[in-house]
């Protein structure tokens, strides 16, 4: 657990406690601070005080008794409108900060290697992880991504951090100052916490923050915002490095796409590093921007580029985004769960041919009416949730077939049955999961284990299976 020492015998509020705040809460009263901490709910609440973390109306809190508020990164303090308890120590001048805060200030001799974007951070992130491991790197990995940071072992001048950030928590850590940022891309997301896109933009260039000669931005340039920022980072005084990354045009001193392999430009070759295609478990051209942006942050850590090169292809992938499961008497099983919209979505039917598609759930605005251009990829579809007749009437009207599965269960069942050797079964549900499982993981490990079950049936290995 890391240590917060800076806040021994000081009184810290916490409010939010959910994983990242219960787990700050109990890392800052390990280190002997006085917490008080809040969660509107009452069973988080309960939750806190059966781990001994003192629990206090932050409603009625004597604002000048407290050093920090540690916030949890889903409660607003700004936009649209802070909570009660943001404003009220905002307007007593008490430091508002987050969990990323407390574990840079207290282990500053780690490296680290911060990661955010509109998409593809998570993925980016984790394969990032990977690559060091791989070359025998000590660290620890997360942030908006897995375990919570304050549980992480801490890693001191030897070890890294590799953290995703979310536009939420950079514009919560005032003293973050990474030796490597990288910012993947910029789309329109939460402009409703940010006041806009200026403020979406605002948060997203807090990561470099602090970058200074010897350390790295990589940028993605790709979207107008991100080759702005990467213009203006190359132009200000005691720049760092800044590495251009691109799946669009080739970049001179940087790591781009081409239209079928990986391409280091970092010392002015233009040497094709890696055919895009042997990268199974990372299909489709906004992969093609995570592996270019993991190999220039890589290549930075002193890697050499061959090991750079074997470890994306050993990736085995994100759970539940186009995590190839297995392929099953020729047939591809793709969890693609994490994709909750259209957008997500499209991202993956680019990727496949002859798709079985397994779709539903809690329908965003929009719908599936984005997806029409991409139907010629699909076989069949196999609607489940609530989603089920508004979908079945845009399939219908562009000529797609459609089963009312129901469920995951029948889904899968229906589409193993229906798919051919060369097809892919794909779940990528454009849905929400609420209406019949607690979150997209749950969602995709029903999917997993079906899959699993096939492939024990047809007499594969479950690690046979994968990758096949």
């Amino acid at each position: 657990m890391i240590q917060p020492a800076r806040f021994h015998n000081q009184t810290v509020a916490v409010l939010g406690l959910g994983k990242s705040g219960m787990a700050a809460a109990a890392a800052l009263v390990t280190a002997g601070a006085r917490v008080r901490a809040w969660d509107d709910n009452e069973a988080s609440r309960n939750a806190a005080l059966d781990r001994n973390i003192p629990i206090v109306d932050l409603g009625q809190f004597d604002w000048s008794q407290a050093a920090a508020l540690v916030l949890a990164p889903g409660i607003p303090h700004t936009f649209p409108k802070p909570h009660p308890v943001a404003l009220a120590a905002r307007q007593a001048g008490v430091p508002i900060i987050g969990d990323i805060e407390l574990l840079i200030t207290a282990d500053p001799l780690a490296h680290l290697i911060a990661i955010t974007g509109t998409n593809g951070k998570s993925t980016t992130t984790a394969l990032i992880a990977h690559i060091l491991r791989m070359a025998g790197r000590g660290l620890e990995v997360g942030g908006n991504l897995g375990q919570p940071v304050m549980g992480f072992v801490p890693q001191g001048a030897k070890g890294t951090y590799v953290l995703e950030l979310s536009s939420y928590q950079l514009e919560l850590c005032p003293s973050l100052h990474a030796n490597t940022a990288l910012l993947l891309n910029i789309t329109p997301d939460h402009l409703d916490r940010h006041g806009g896109m200026d403020g979406y933009i605002a948060a997203k260039k807090h990561i470099f923050a602090g970058l200074e000669p010897g350390n790295v931005a990589v940028v993605g340039i790709d979207d107008q915002a991100c080759a702005d920022m990467a213009e203006h980072i190359a132009r200000r005084p005691n720049a760092p490095k800044v590495i251009r990354i691109s799946t669009e045009r080739a970049v001179s001193g940087g790591v781009y796409a081409d239209a079928t392999h990986l391409v280091d430009d970092i010392e002015g070759q233009a040497v094709r590093v890696l055919e895009l295609a042997d990268a199974i478990t990372l299909p489709g051209r906004h992969n093609a921007q995570n592996m270019a942006a993991a190999y220039a942050v890589a290549r930075t850590e002193g890697i050499p580029a061959a090991q750079v090169v074997a470890a994306i292809k050993s990736f085995p992938g994100l759970a539940h985004r186009q995590e190839r499961i297995a392929e099953v008497r020729g047939v591809a099983y793709i969890n693609d769960s994490k994709a909750t919209n259209a957008d997500a979505t499209e991202r993956a039917l680019v990727c496949y041919q002859n798709i079985h598609w397994i779709l539903g759930g809690v329908a965003k605005a929009g719908g599936i009416a984005s997806l029409t251009k991409y139907f010629d990829r699909v076989r069949h579809a196999y609607l489940i949730g609530q989603a089920t007749e508004s979908f079945v009437a845009v399939l219908n009207a562009n000529g797609v077939g459609v089963t009312r599965a129901g469920d995951m269960t029948a889904a899968v069942a229906a589409a193993a049955v229906a798919a051919k050797p060369g097809d892919t079964v794909l779940l990528s549900p454009s849905c929400a999961s609420f209406d019949q499982y607690a979150n997209f993981e749950a969602r995709g490990d029903h999917f997993r284990n079906l899959v699993e079950g096939l492939a024990g049936r047809a007499g594969l290995s479950s690690q046979g299976g994968i990758g096949a």
